[in-house]
């Protein structure tokens, strides 16, 4: 189970003030309470019934807010076993029916959403482990995948010192932030003609 103190708080919606706990991973740092209610502020005129794809779900704090503010469905990716045991947990404590879980390593997800791209998502969360490397790749499968909706919205979240010259052209930054070592934008998404 969780260690004492691994826990995060759902700051908005129907299960706001619910505390959920998390085991100790290496690499798993939650978006702070801070962050998320920026973020959320900046996703409130998006998330109404949106479908949301989580890549990176770790501890459920941007899942499980999104699914508590109004999304209409929230894919959670995680390859941690641990980790999908505490959010399997957690989604069937809180009834989350908006909520489904997948254990497997975001970049496989988005190679297989290019075969079946029955799933558009509105909202797309990124925030991989940070210094590992694997922005850049994911952005890119991502963007080729066919799994976005053609005004998606993605909420990226990385090390402050990052350079993002490798987003796609397609991506127009709607919002930028900086806390500590932390960046953090929302990109609006347009369609490739």
């Amino acid at each position: 189970m969780a260690a004492k103190g691994n826990r995060v708080r759902i700051i908005g919606g129907q299960w706001r003030g619910r505390k959920l706990e998390f085991p100790s991973i290496d690499g798993l740092r939650p978006t702070t309470d801070p962050i998320r209610e920026t973020l959320f502020n900046w996703l409130q005129p998006y998330l109404p019934q949106a479908n949301c794809l989580d890549l990176y779900a770790g501890s459920g704090a941007l899942g499980f807010e999104a699914a508590s503010r109004g999304a209409r469905s929230v894919l959670m990716v995680e390859k941690d076993i641990k980790a999908i045991k505490a959010l399997r947990t957690n989604k069937e404590l809180i009834k989350a029916d908006n909520i489904q879980l997948m254990q497997r390593m975001a970049l496989d997800v988005l190679n297989d959403k290019r075969k079946q791209t029955d799933a558009l998502f509105d909202v797309v969360f990124l925030d991989p482990p940070f210094k590992q490397g694997e922005l850049s790749e994911c952005v890119k499968r991502l963007e080729e995948s066919g799994c976005l909706s053609d005004d998606s919205v993605i909420y990226l979240e990385c090390e402050n010192a990052l350079n993002l010259d490798f987003l796609p052209k397609n991506w127009t930054e709607h919002r930028q932030k900086k806390t500590g070592q932390v960046a953090y934008y929302l990109y609006h998404r347009e369609a490739n003609d």
